[in-house]
């Protein structure tokens, strides 16, 4: 306000857009289909984020003690602009403010009971990252989405393996939610989700949208052990965390 500059690089970032609701897509880059040895079904399917999962570049992403699997998911945000309710894919590029980078952490931990509404595994605090900025009149076609853990390449993936681009899926959700200026439809993540661990780096670069990074805290108390579903190690739990290598389930030696 009093017209000081900074660098950017000693700011307190913020998410460069205040939703209402924060919507992903389950599956939608082949490479990561193939990695679970899935099928697609013949729409995308949706899960929810609460906003108070929303987190900034440069912000502390919290693994809560009594949790292993953390997984990172470097995705393509896209930030809406007008009031959009609908409408039809060729139209939807008027409705959207933008494009950002996005990690759209799981806390797989909780996968065995959360598994249908993904509420815990994705909601949960600090868990859905936006940034560094909002990027406006960004061609999305034909772009890279690379994700790094301290420096080193561990997804490397594009737009163009996206079975349903970014209108179709603003299309898709608008039939019958309306969505507001600002709310954020998260586009998918390529194959290679694996945990992260508490010290450790995570960067998500997309071509044209800069470089979101977030570091990996423990969090400062753990998981009630009193009230609750509790933190999981089933095959379910370590098949997804570690890639969907489902033919080794129930012949995989348990982890120590």
């Amino acid at each position: 306000a009093d017209g000081r500059r900074v660098r950017a690089q000693d700011a307190v970032h913020l998410p460069p857009c205040k939703p209402t609701k924060v919507i992903a897509v389950h599956l939608n880059h082949r490479s990561r289909v193939e990695e679970f040895m899935a099928k697609l079904p013949p729409a995308p399917t949706f899960f929810h984020k609460p906003i108070s999962s929303l987190n900034a570049h440069g912000g502390a992403v919290v693994r809560p003690e009594r949790c292993r699997y953390l997984n990172y998911e470097g995705e393509i945000a896209i930030v809406i602009g007008r009031t959009c309710r609908n409408i039809a894919p060729a139209d939807a590029g008027a409705y959207i403010a933008g494009y950002t980078v996005a990690n759209d952490y799981g806390l797989h931990d909780f996968r065995d009971t959360d598994a249908g509404s993904m509420l815990r595994v994705k909601g949960s605090d600090t868990l859905c990252p936006l940034g560094p900025g909002l990027v406006t009149d960004w061609n999305f076609r034909g772009k890279y989405l690379r994700t790094y853990v301290n420096g080193d390449l561990v997804q490397d993936g594009g737009t163009d393996e996206m079975e349903w681009d970014m209108h179709y899926l603003v299309a898709d959700i608008a039939r019958t939610i309306t969505l507001y200026p600002g709310d954020v439809l998260l586009s998918g993540t390529p194959a290679n989700s694996r945990p992260v661990k508490p010290g450790d780096v995570v960067e998500v670069e997309a071509e044209g949208l800069g470089r979101l990074r977030n570091h990996i805290v423990t969090g400062p108390v753990p998981v009630r052990d009193d009230v609750g579903a509790q933190p999981t190690e089933s095959e379910e739990v370590i098949s997804t965390a570690f890639g969907g290598d489902w033919e080794f389930r129930g012949v995989r030696a348990p982890r120590r």
